[in-house]
């Protein structure tokens, strides 16, 4: 063989490795338009804008009440974190998750999980798009599990390893408006976070954050017993402006 055939091989095979490698990365972030309307609903195109915003995670179930107060810096991963440990000590801390490993143990093992959690309650329909490990499917029409009506079953299914939560299923109940209505949750394997089982909650209080859209109520039962985790004071700061700006 000579070596310019060498190099054709070399070129062919190179090639095709090349695009199995892109049509492999194609096909991880697809995602069917009813999921991608969605997320452009509550702000996918606009996120940039934000500089930082603050929330208070609140969550109530039987014998469980609690308060999470956060400010997060998306373009710098700095969090600010005012709450309680798992004592029931107050706690005030701020820390950076691009140094996590530098963390105390109480921030990695309590807080960081903490606040994967309530920013997802946050930004879910935004880590529909953001999160292209995750399978995307839309399943139609169906009736919702809750109230009257029907709306399409967008599924999320994570990898069943790897994170806080792995093999975790998300089924958002979309409607005409591109906006959640109900969520239904299935646990996955063990995984860092304790969670329910099953979860089943409404998806409501729609308000604008500067150019997001936030839902700031749920309520529904978990494992079969009542559950509510709502937002309060909810705000961002964009870019150019050094106000907050609430969100209505």
């Amino acid at each position: 063989m000579t070596n310019s055939s060498r190099l054709r091989i070399i070129r062919i095979v190179a090639s095709a490795v090349l695009l199995v490698a892109l049509a492999a990365i194609s096909s991880a972030q697809e995602r069917p338009p009813a999921a991608v309307q969605m997320s452009k609903a509550y702000g996918l195109d606009s996120f940039g804008q934000v500089e930082k915003i603050r929330f208070t995670f609140n969550l109530e179930f039987p014998g469980l009440k609690l308060a999470r107060t956060w400010e997060f810096e998306p373009k710098t991963d700095q969090i600010s974190y005012e709450g309680k440990d798992k004592d029931g000590r107050p706690v005030k801390l701020t820390y950076n998750r691009s140094r996590l490993g530098s963390e105390s143990d109480a921030v990695k093992n309590e807080i960081e999980p903490a606040f994967t959690n309530d920013e997802y309650w946050l930004f879910f329909p935004l880590h529909v798009a953001w999160d292209t490990s995750a399978k995307v499917t839309d399943e139609g029409l169906q009736k919702l599990p809750q109230g009257e009506g029907s709306a399409k079953r967008v599924v999320v299914k994570y990898p069943s390893d790897g994170g806080y939560a792995p093999g975790d299923t998300w089924e958002l109940y979309v409607g005409e408006d591109h906006q959640v209505k109900e969520l239904v949750y299935h646990a996955g394997a063990p995984g860092v976070q304790k969670r329910p089982n099953l979860l089943a909650v409404t998806w409501t209080g729609h308000k604008k954050a500067g150019p997001l859209l936030i839902s700031t109520d749920h309520v529904g039962t978990a494992d079969g017993k009542p559950v509510r985790v709502f937002l309060t004071d909810v705000a961002v700061k964009v870019t150019g402006s050094d106000g907050w700006i609430d969100a209505k």
